[in-house]
């Protein structure tokens, strides 16, 4: 199965963001991609801060044009919904990986963990997901996709249980806020996610200012197998490979210990 990475630059202008979209996904399908990942706000970004003054409603424009300019592939991408609307909600958006397929929205992930970290609070602008809800795997090709989001890198037990779902692949939109250290934390955290789970991990950071981070893809066995600093990333990835590395490797067979939510 091919795997596309996409780390563009997403900015404030919505409409400006679906024009590189589709000319992304048009690029996309012309070198035979059958999985595109963007980043974590693909919809629109604000390295200040992403809240609900970016969101849009799940049928908006932004998941309209990743269903109609991704036709024939399956595409992952970061967008931010506006939860908290409800009688008594404050507000806040709802960080959200949309998955869309041959047309239609087939699920949505909303990120469990927020950045509040490194000086950063994005739960003053966003909820939180519900820790308990059913992860997002799709299938793409006989491959498990699982997705995590950003800041959930850093939680092993976020994709452990994306494993425990069916994942084969686990893959990671970001928009990894940029300081010291950091790209390096990057990198080593895809490699652990991939070798502690014997899943392929597809790392896909946001470009421009206020980020860091490469594209990367990780092998079962924790190997880089591909990065780019550039904005695209292609790679192959292959069931037979995961299955020879759990036989190797059968480390989820031996464990000891399940993951629950909170």
């Amino acid at each position: 199965m091919r795997a596309r990475l996409v780390g563009l630059a997403a900015v404030r202008d919505a409409a400006a963001n679906r024009e590189v979209v589709r000319a992304a996904l048009a690029e996309a399908r012309g070198a035979g991609a059958r999985l595109v990942v963007l980043p974590e706000y693909a919809a629109a970004f604000d390295p200040r801060g992403v809240g609900r003054d970016l969101a849009e409603p799940l049928d908006g424009p932004f998941t309209a044009a990743l269903a109609e300019a991704g036709a024939g592939m399956t595409v992952l991408a970061g967008t931010v919904l506006p939860g908290g609307a409800e009688p008594g909600g404050d507000g806040r958006g709802v960080n959200t990986v949309v998955a869309v397929r041959d047309g239609t929205v087939v699920g949505s992930y909303a990120k469990v963990h927020l950045y509040d970290a490194f000086g950063r609070r994005e739960s003053d602008r966003l909820v939180p997901g519900p820790a308990d809800a059913a992860p997002l795997v799709v299938d793409v090709d006989g491959l498990g996709v699982g997705v995590l989001t950003c800041y959930d890198l850093r939680f092993p037990e976020s994709a452990r249980r994306v494993v425990d779902a069916g994942a084969d692949v686990l893959a990671v939109p970001a928009a990894w806020a940029s300081g010291p250290g950091k790209a390096d934390q990057w990198l080593t955290l895809l490699r652990a996610r991939a070798i502690e789970n014997v899943a392929y991990v597809l790392g896909v950071a946001m470009r421009g200012p206020g980020v860091t981070g490469d594209l990367v893809v990780v092998d079962p066995a924790g190997v880089v197998v591909a990065r780019s600093a550039r904005g695209v990333l292609d790679a192959e990835l292959d069931r037979a490979v995961v299955t020879e590395a759990r036989r190797i490797n059968p480390s989820l067979e031996n464990r000891r210990y399940r993951v629950v939510p909170w």
